[in-house]
């Protein structure tokens, strides 16, 4: 079922997009050369007992994971392009990370993701980030009353294809509430005026992910990290969004 939050709801969701945005500029910060993925699995973790918030992850056990997948935050490296495992692995120069965190604070739950380079960047990685960053931008801007899903997920796909990127559409958005993964699917390509019609209240995490060489994945042998088919690098961000009256609003809007 597709719920629809009051303006005192959303307001109440906010705690949680700030916090989920303050754990992904804190590991972010920590990402260097050198740095461990358990190091940022422990920071996200210590930041969560802080503020006495709950995980979205640790016990997270959908129908594609092998087990529940026992982390607190998503480290995706290089060719892995989606709910990267934390594991003993220390970063290296040009390193391409993203970073997915989802936590519950005061029973509601945002979620969102964001990409980069550790040390000397790639001129392919740099123009990767831009693109998925456009997409989401370009989502956002969609996520008005009076769309579709379509159209964010047009606006999406528009900006990938544009770049010459083939679009992956087996995970993408979802509407976010007391749980992170509600029933609303947001595919990142559609076709416009699609779809059920946005109206004020509605919450969605809206995350565009792009791999350089393919729309293919696989899954890793940890159960869990989905690697491009071809070994080329992928990008992932994503925002928790509430659609207005007053237009999209950014519940987990970052620092730069």
């Amino acid at each position: 079922m597709i719920e629809l939050r009051t303006p005192a709801e959303i307001e109440q969701m906010r705690a949680a997009g700030t916090f989920v945005a303050s754990v992904l500029e804190a590991t972010r910060d920590a990402a260097d050369v050198g740095v461990d993925l358990l190091d940022l699995d422990r920071l996200a973790h210590r930041m969560i007992r802080e503020r006495g918030a709950e995980s979205c992850y640790i016990d997270y056990h959908p129908s594609f994971g092998a087990s529940p997948f026992g982390k607190v935050i998503c480290t995706s490296v290089n060719d892995a392009a989606l709910h990267g495992l934390p594991h003993r692995y220390r970063l290296r120069d040009g390193d391409l990370l993203s970073l997915d965190f989802a936590a519950s604070v005061d029973g509601w739950v945002a979620d969102s993701a964001l990409s980069f380079v550790v040390g000397t960047p790639r001129d392919e990685d740099v123009a990767l980030i831009d693109t998925v960053e456009r997409a989401l931008a370009a989502g956002i801007t969609a996520a008005v009353v009076g769309n579709r899903l379509g159209d964010i997920s047009a606006a999406i796909g528009g900006v990938a294809h544009a770049d010459g990127f083939s679009v992956n559409t087996q995970f993408g958005g979802h509407s976010v509430g007391h749980e992170m993964h509600g029933d609303l699917h947001l595919p990142n390509d559609g076709r416009p005026g699609r779809g059920l019609p946005l109206r004020a209240g509605l919450v969605i995490a809206i995350e565009p992910w792009l791999m350089l060489g393919t729309d293919e994945i696989y899954t890793d042998a940890d159960g869990w990290t989905l690697r491009s088919r071809d070994g080329s690098r992928a990008a992932h961000v994503e925002h928790t969004v509430a659609i207005t009256d007053d237009g999209p609003l950014i519940l987990t809007a970052r620092r730069a």
